[in-house]
């Protein structure tokens, strides 16, 4: 039994009987290390167990977090999860919230790697070594962060049965400027560290950052686009807060509404919730121990679903999808943790800018935020690494411009996409570990709106 498991089950049992209740546990081991101007400025090792129990009275949810795991603070836990969920029943009447029930045991993942999981400073103080000197080879300087973690999970829940799983996961982001204070960007993600390529990061923003010309500066409207990886990430991110959320659409405020079963997007996107496929980092349930499974959200164009908690599937009249961010459901719903689009045909980001006249190539957006989650309406500014596209070739620097636009808009427009897609994520992994990413290809989407100049 895991450490993770063993917590849940302890947790569990220190809810008085006849409570439904879950117990949602998490150990987590990680190495941090950050850099900037090339030099080593901060490292972190974080080694901590914490749990969130769960009580439900007459459809409402009583929650509680503890990280000290005796005996004595499990009992105090519950109290508190118990008392929230009796001062909710009283104060709100009947709830909605159903319960937490059963279903098919989540299945098996490739999700952890050994050798990751043994923490390795050396590996990331190399990491470091590799990034510093392509970056000198170009004569910028890197900054960023280098990243390696395990985490082990469980879920024990009153309705009987316990699930867990251990996942690693490495990240590294390096962002280099040059003396023009040009900068670019490029990052990596895996579940294996030794699948990262630091150099190779290091040296793809060394080439964005290196050049030396004076941005173009580009007026508002409408221009042709090709978008990185990270940049498409990005997109898909926004669109999984106001699109795919299952909370929204069941209270009619998502941009789905009414558009399930109809082409939302050019026939050339295919995007799924793939919680097992190979290039992303894998989970087998959600916080309410719901298995995860493949779930198509747009298929050849056409809009086929949106994902569920159990606290939102209660409202929809539906089941959960394994999409449960925390248990009993976070008020802003639930989002998609595992989106993959399909590639195309386009070899690389040159044969995407080929046909274009004049346009934006964007290596990614940053800051990015629903503006009106209706209309799938979002906004972001593009960052380290904007380029003007001229005569089918990426010519020379662009200033940063603010992107407004329907993103669902922007995925209609698509009119090719990149063979290979990559696996990204932003990394930053705030509060607990939970390292999550999109894999997705390069694309071109034919007519972008940008509404001004970023700033």
């Amino acid at each position: 039994m895991s450490a993770a498991s063993e917590l849940a089950e302890r947790a569990l049992a220190a809810v008085p009987a006849g409570s439904e209740a879950l117990a949602h546990a998490e150990g987590e081991r990680s190495l941090m290390l950050r850099f900037a101007r090339s030099q080593p400025t901060q490292s972190t090792a974080v080694e901590d167990s914490g749990v969130e129990i769960v009580v439900v009275r007459e459809g409402h949810v009583g929650r509680a977090f503890t990280n000290v795991c005796d005996d004595e603070a499990l009992a105090a836990c519950a109290a508190r999860a118990g008392a929230a969920a009796d001062a909710a029943a009283r104060a709100g009447g009947p709830g909605s919230f159903p319960g937490f029930g059963g279903g098919p045991p989540p299945r098996a993942h490739e999700g952890h790697d050994r050798e990751t999981a043994r923490l390795d400073p050396a590996t990331g103080g190399a990491a470091l070594e590799a990034a510093f000197s392509a970056a000198a080879a170009s004569g910028v300087e890197a900054h960023g962060t280098w990243t390696v973690g395990e985490v082990d999970r469980a879920v024990a829940s009153s309705s009987g049965g316990v699930v867990a799983e251990r996942v690693t996961d490495a990240f590294m982001k390096v962002v280099c400027i040059g003396a023009t204070e040009r900068s670019g960007y490029a990052s990596g993600a895996a579940v294996a560290v030794s699948d990262l390529d630091p150099a190779a990061l290091a040296a793809r923003a060394a080439r964005l950052a290196a050049v030396e010309a004076e941005p173009a500066e580009l007026e508002p409207g409408r221009y042709p686009v090709v978008f990185e990886p990270a940049a498409v990430g990005e997109l898909l991110e926004l669109l999984g807060r106001c699109a795919f959320n299952g909370l929204l659409h069941a209270e009619g405020q998502g941009a789905l509404v009414g558009r399930l079963g109809s082409r939302v997007a050019a026939p050339a996107v295919n995007l799924s919730d793939s919680p097992r496929f190979a290039s992303t980092l894998p989970r087998g349930f959600d916080a309410e121990g719901v298995a995860k499974a493949p779930l198509p959200l747009i298929q050849d164009g056409v809009a086929h679903g949106v994902v569920h908690d159990t606290a939102s599937a209660a409202v929809a009249g539906a089941r959960s999808t394994g999409h449960a961010a925390v248990p009993g459901g976070d008020p802003s719903g639930p989002m998609p943790s595992n989106l993959v689009m399909v590639g195309g045909g386009a070899t690389d980001v040159d044969e995407l800018a080929a046909p274009i006249e004049r346009g934006l190539y964007v290596t990614r957006l940053w800051y990015g935020n629903v503006v009106r989650a209706n209309e799938a309406l979002v906004t972001a500014v593009t960052r380290d690494g904007t380029f003007l596209i001229e005569d089918g070739e990426i010519t020379r620097p662009a200033a940063d411009m603010r992107l407004t636009d329907d993103a669902l808009s922007v995925l209609a427009g698509v009119q090719a996409l990149g063979a290979r897609p990559e696996l990204v994520s932003d990394g930053e992994l705030y509060g607990r570990r939970f390292a999550r990413g999109s894999v997705c290809p390069p694309l071109r989407s034919g007519n972008v709106r940008f509404s001004g100049r970023a700033g």
